[in-house]
């Protein structure tokens, strides 16, 4: 029985992707990033602040790291909230040793139960990026827009009432979207986001109402990944990172400037037993002469003039 010809005709179908949200393109190929002052790798941190209710909700999914065992669930609780009370403070100190200026993606209700917390990332100097109201405020396909809407709005309203500065960058939780998420993002005014993993440097983000750049978070380096999810040891996590560094900064002398991104998580990194080789790992990167720690905001300014 011969194939209907109908079946491969797909009005899409052309070089590149089937969408019209940015252009396919090789990273090898693309005119070169030069970061400032002639760095080739950026250093990217971005820390997640979050705040776990302890009923969690399914709907549309439950948040990784959400609590596990039946209600109420004290030991996940706990665990979850030393990292605003303990682990955060730890990376802020490491942070301070090095002279670094980091992301920060905050929910909003750790903005509106621990004000000081905002205060102390704000005089650090570091930059707070969206991340939803809480970790029962997550985004998948089939919300409604309207909702979606109001939770992207309450999140930068609340950040900007108790830091004073409004965010420009969004990180969903699980760095999961809706198809009207991007549009939301840009209708609320927001610069950047950091939720597709697509990629290694930043890049233009079309949508109905206007563009945004995405800023690639990648998974696959995060703290949570190698740490818990692959029950890697610390000190395994500490050399994957900088084989990626040797990796980046040799492609760097060839394509131009690259980007490593760090997601760091208080309550996994910030333990006592982890925290000493993430210093460690700190101060080498930030020692090697060519690296450029910057945080989010800064590293999408940089980008833009070679993204065309």
């Amino acid at each position: 029985m011969a194939l209907d010809p109908a079946y491969l005709d797909y009005p899409k179908r052309r070089h590149g992707m089937d969408h019209e949200h940015y252009r396919w393109s090789n990273l090898f190929e693309r005119p070169p990033i030069t970061w400032p002052n002639g760095k080739r790798v950026a250093l990217w941190m971005l820390v997640n602040l979050e705040w776990f209710p302890i009923t969690p909700e399914d709907k549309p999914f439950r948040a990784p790291g959400h609590m596990q065992t039946a209600y109420p669930d004290y030991r996940h609780y706990t665990a979850r909230e030393y990292g605003t009370r303990v682990g955060f403070y730890r990376l802020l100190d490491a942070f301070a040793k090095v002279g670094a200026r980091v992301s920060v993606a905050v929910n909003a209700t750790v903005a509106e139960r621990y004000p000081s917390i905002i205060a102390d990332i704000v005089s650090g100097g570091h930059e707070i990026v969206a991340h939803s109201t809480d970790m029962n405020a997550t985004i998948a396909g089939g919300m409604d827009a309207a909702v979606e809407r109001d939770i992207i709005l309450r999140s930068l309203d609340t950040l900007e009432k108790v830091s004073g500065t409004r965010p420009r960058g969004w990180h969903s939780i699980a760095r999961s979207q809706s198809f009207n998420t991007p549009r939301l993002l840009v209708e609320a005014g927001l610069d950047y986001m950091c939720d597709w993993v697509n990629d290694e440097l930043p890049y233009r983000f079309a949508t109905e109402a206007g563009e945004i750049v995405n800023l690639p978070l990648n998974h696959e380096l995060s703290d949570r990944q190698i740490l818990v999810n692959q029950q890697h040891s610390v000190d395994g996590y500490a050399e994957q990172l900088r084989d990626a560094y040797t990796l980046l900064d040799g492609e760097a002398n060839r394509f131009g400037g690259r980007m490593l991104p760090l997601n760091l998580t208080p309550y996994i990194i910030g333990l006592p037993y982890r925290i000493d080789i993430f210093e460690d790992l700190l101060t080498d990167l930030a020692a090697r002469p060519r690296t450029w720690i910057a945080r989010g905001d800064e590293i999408v300014d940089a980008a833009r003039p070679a993204l065309g």
